[in-house]
């Protein structure tokens, strides 16, 4: 059974909206495995926009967990997809993982998908801006998995993607 892995920093916000996104795009009886975690994890609640978003598209996180990337996690994982480039140092430094990026793997760009404190420095005042880029990234996010379906023959292979892709395509 092939699985994928989303990294982020606190697996609340990125790296939740792509597992959730990527599981409501498959067939309910794929036999792909779909899970998330973040590079740090400290305990925190889901944001309220970010719960909203999500179930506004059909998709209940509510029975989401935080964890923590861990070793054997990515060993006992065929495809691991870093949010950003952060991620990616951490994966690489601490268990000497190389993960691609997730717009790489959808899009073929390097391009990393920031957290609010890094696109909108004054996140913390200016809470109209911070609610205006998770919408942005949860929205990319979201529009973004058909394309990462449509690639993943690039990174697992052919013959399991092509068990396990949605018929929603």
């Amino acid at each position: 059974m092939p699985s994928i892995l989303f990294v982020c920093t606190g697996n609340i916000f990125r790296s939740m909206t792509a597992e959730y996104a990527l599981k409501a795009m498959l067939d309910p009886h794929s036999s792909i495995r779909v899970s998330s975690a973040g590079t740090v994890a400290a305990p925190q609640a889901i944001h309220p926009d970010v719960h909203t978003y999500l179930v506004q598209r059909g998709i209940d996180p509510s029975h989401h967990r935080q964890r923590k990337v861990f070793a054997e996690l990515l060993q006992a994982t065929d495809l691991v997809i870093a949010m950003s480039t952060d991620h990616q140092a951490v994966l690489f430094d601490t268990f000497h993982y190389r993960a691609p990026l997730f717009n790489e793997v959808c899009h073929g760009r390097s391009e990393p998908l920031f957290d609010v404190w890094e696109a909108v420095p004054t996140w913390e005042t200016d809470l109209d801006a911070a609610r205006h880029h998770a919408l942005q990234v949860m929205e990319h996010i979201c529009e973004s998995i058909p394309d990462l379906l449509q690639n993943l023959g690039t990174y697992l292979t052919v013959e399991r993607v092509e068990q396990c892709i949605s018929r929603k395509l």
